[in-house]
């Protein structure tokens, strides 16, 4: 796939990496040509001084073959004018902003718009390791209809199948993280005191999710 870099800093740069080792073709497009400087030395694909919101830019990135386009620059109005240019100029499928405020990224969901939200992302990251018992957000469809959260896995459950913290189609385990590694969650998967349960979860139900798996952190004895 070809695949456009909006944005040659740190994030950018290290994206456009790894998108070339994993043999995509990419451009990467940054106003400053200074900033190609963060590239590998043994990088050998496009390199384009410009600006995401000019379309005619985009077609010497390549746009009009691209499969993706990324705007990770350190402005928001930037990244989201691109996002929406490939997106409804260009009608590229596979679309992501990076924005800094998170209001803006909930408005711009709601449209349809997939972003990552900095600083929102850095806080949850923080927060998740200073309370870990606490039901925590990881990703959330562009809809904001569902939801992936991550609890401890309930002492009370421990020794149980996985499976059965289920509760219909309002939630259910998906995937389980012990120690270091993770696995999908199966039928014969028994929880383990440590775990960590990754639940697919609809918005309209994670504080009922929260109130039934919380209840039992640390209640050896409950359901």
């Amino acid at each position: 796939m070809h695949v456009i870099v909006v944005g040659c800093g740190r994030v950018g740069s290290e994206l456009a990496g790894r998108l070339r080792r994993e043999d995509h073709t990419v451009a990467v497009l940054d106003k400053n040509p200074v900033a190609f400087r963060r590239l590998a030395p043994e990088w050998d694909c496009e390199q384009v001084v410009g600006f995401g919101f000019d379309q005619d830019d985009l077609r010497r990135a390549g746009i009009e073959r691209a499969g993706a386009v990324a705007a990770v620059t350190s402005g928001d109005n930037t990244n989201i004018l691109t996002a929406r240019i490939a997106r409804e100029c260009f009608e590229v499928s596979n679309v992501v902003a990076r924005i800094y405020d998170p209001r803006r990224a909930a408005i711009y969901q709601r449209l349809g718009i997939p972003t990552v939200a900095t600083v929102s992302w850095t806080v949850d990251q923080v927060a998740r390791r200073l309370i870990p018992g606490e039901v925590s957000s990881e990703w959330t469809d562009p809809t904001g209809t569902v939801n992936l959260v991550e609890v401890p896995l309930p002492e009370a459950h421990c020794g149980k199948p996985v499976a059965e913290l289920a509760a219909g189609e309002k939630w259910r385990p998906v995937l389980v993280t012990r120690g270091v590694q993770s696995q999908l969650v199966k039928p014969g998967l028994v929880g383990q005191e440590g775990d960590i349960v990754h639940m697919a979860v609809c918005t309209e139900h994670i504080n009922e999710m929260r109130a039934q798996l919380m209840s039992n952190v640390g209640a050896k004895g409950g359901r």
